[in-house]
């Protein structure tokens, strides 16, 4: 089932743009980082956006993990890190389910002292497991343990989400 189409998303992300700019008016910089491909893209998404908004500069970056059992690899972000210290972080992903992929997302912003950490997911289910408190949200969704959400960001005019 289609809970979000092209369109909607798009709204979606033209909101949460403006909320991270008025949430960081005053920073001349923010940088996004993107957990896997589905995080990457919906960063890039949301960077693009938000840079035709606030007229402003933004660093793009991912973060890539093993999201089945994140200590098995490495965790890496492929930004320099001295470029990162005093920023403001928005890590991204395309679903918070359970809190463990952001969580372990965020490990590599340990190595620096980043100014503030937000996170921005473009759905957010309610089944959290981890610390997690997700501060942009697309659309919050109910459901149920066994239900799965899938995102498809890659084709630029047939964004959506479904409820399988």
């Amino acid at each position: 089932m289609k809970v979000l189409s092209n369109k909607q998303i798009e709204q979606k992300v033209d909101r949460l743009a403006y909320e991270i700019l008025e949430n960081n008016h005053e920073e001349s910089m923010l940088v996004f980082l993107g957990i896997n491909n589905n995080g990457l893209r919906f960063a890039k998404y949301l960077q693009e956006v938000y840079e035709s908004i606030a007229k402003g500069k933004s660093i793009l970056g991912g973060v890539r993990l093993n999201a089945a059992n994140p200590l098995n690899d490495p965790i890496t972000i492929d930004v320099d890190i001295k470029t990162l210290n005093g920023k403001v972080i928005i890590l991204v992903d395309d679903v918070a389910n359970t809190g463990r992929t952001i969580f372990y997302g965020a490990k590599p912003l340990m190595e620096f002292i980043p100014k503030k950490v937000e996170v921005a997911v473009l759905v957010d289910r309610k089944h959290k497991l981890f610390p997690i408190e997700v501060d942009y949200v697309g659309l919050s969704l109910a459901t149920t343990l066994k239900e799965n959400i899938r995102v498809e960001l890659s084709r630029k005019t047939s964004k959506s989400v479904h409820l399988e």
